[in-house]
């Protein structure tokens, strides 16, 4: 039987909720994942030091044994000053920037980019070495929202070069561009931009668990983010952006969010195994974040078999992408 050994895989960019959702979707990212970087969009946001420590020790408890690391970031505040940032350095791996209201929990995001307001955390953080991660959409109509953030990552990039800025959640063939353009911008890009397009939503009958915010693009969008994931480039890394809501909200309120933790990995070398590119595939998930993010994660090799895996219709309440169907690969536990 054909096998794969993906060392100390890491998921840049999910969501892990809190009290019954943390201990229902905790362990499943665990079992996959060597760490992940932790979104701090919870209500209320993850702002302090003690709230990030006291979340941290919710997350720990929650994957019980499992050898997983979460890697904390705090929600961007303009407030945020030198001591308080050099304080908060040893606790945190990032610092998540969110525009006011544009998706889940950010009605306390920023609600100006203008550089006088942002500039001096920007430079507190460059002075330190402190990444940040941006959810790139304005407010305007919803498929253009994230190639209007492109102006705003160039101002951030030119005005901010020392300031490592990772472009989360990428879906457009322009921001994939911009990463040629800017030394300092790197991107995260997930499973489900890498499968589907605003086809796969709402070309046929409305597939509510296929809604997600940045929404799914247009094919052309979706084959530049191929062609960059699949190449193994440096700048690009993965992050799920998996999303758990229960069912009832995603199909009766429209929630965003896609929930892909349990069933990344086995997608992702799937997709791999399909473009002849598997020997990408481990920097895509753990070396080029390593480089990025300069750190060593703890060693942990998942094993992965050629053998048909049905995705189960549900995990908890939550129904996760390709439910109740195969996919080619499975997790040899």
């Amino acid at each position: 039987m054909k096998k794969i050994v993906l060392k100390s895989p890491l998921d840049m960019h999910l969501h892990l909720r809190d009290n019954e959702m943390l201990e229902v979707v905790a362990p499943l990212s665990a079992k996959s994942f060597a760490g992940a970087i932790i979104m701090p969009n919870l209500v209320p946001p993850i702002t302090s030091i003690k709230d990030l420590i006291e979340y941290k020790e919710r997350i720990t408890s929650a994957v019980g044994s499992e050898k997983f690391e979460p890697l904390m970031t705090l929600f961007f505040k303009s407030d945020y000053n030198y001591n308080f940032l050099k304080d908060a350095k040893r606790y945190i791996k990032a610092i998540k920037l969110y525009p006011s209201g544009i998706t889940t929990n950010s009605e306390d995001g920023v609600s100006s980019m203008d550089m006088e307001d942002l500039g001096e955390t920007f430079e507190a953080m460059s002075e330190l070495e402190i990444p940040l991660c941006v959810h790139g959409e304005s407010d305007g109509f919803v498929m253009d929202r994230e190639a209007e953030f492109c102006l705003i990552y160039e101002k951030f990039a030119s005005k901010f070069p020392k300031l490592k800025i990772i472009m989360e959640h990428i879906t457009t063939k322009k921001s994939v561009e911009l990463l040629k353009k800017y030394e300092n911008l790197y991107a995260t890009i997930t499973l489900h931009h890498l499968y589907i397009t605003l086809d796969d939503v709402a070309g046929g009958m409305l597939n509510p668990h296929l809604f997600c915010k940045p929404i799914a693009k247009r094919p052309e969008d979706k084959e530049a983010l191929l062609e960059v994931a699949l190449s193994g480039n440096e700048k690009v890394m993965f992050g799920s952006d998996s999303a758990p809501h229960p069912q009832y909200q995603k199909e009766c309120c429209g929630c965003a969010g896609v929930f892909t933790a349990p069933i990344a990995l086995q997608a992702l070398v799937q997709l791999f195994e399909k473009y002849n590119s598997l020997e990408n595939l481990e920097k895509f998930i753990s070396i080029n974040a390593q480089k990025i993010y300069a750190f060593k994660p703890i060693e942990k090799d998942i094993v992965l078999v050629k053998r048909n895996f049905l995705v189960p219709s549900s995990y908890g309440d939550v129904v996760p992408m390709f439910a109740n169907e195969e996919l080619e690969w499975d997790i040899e536990y």
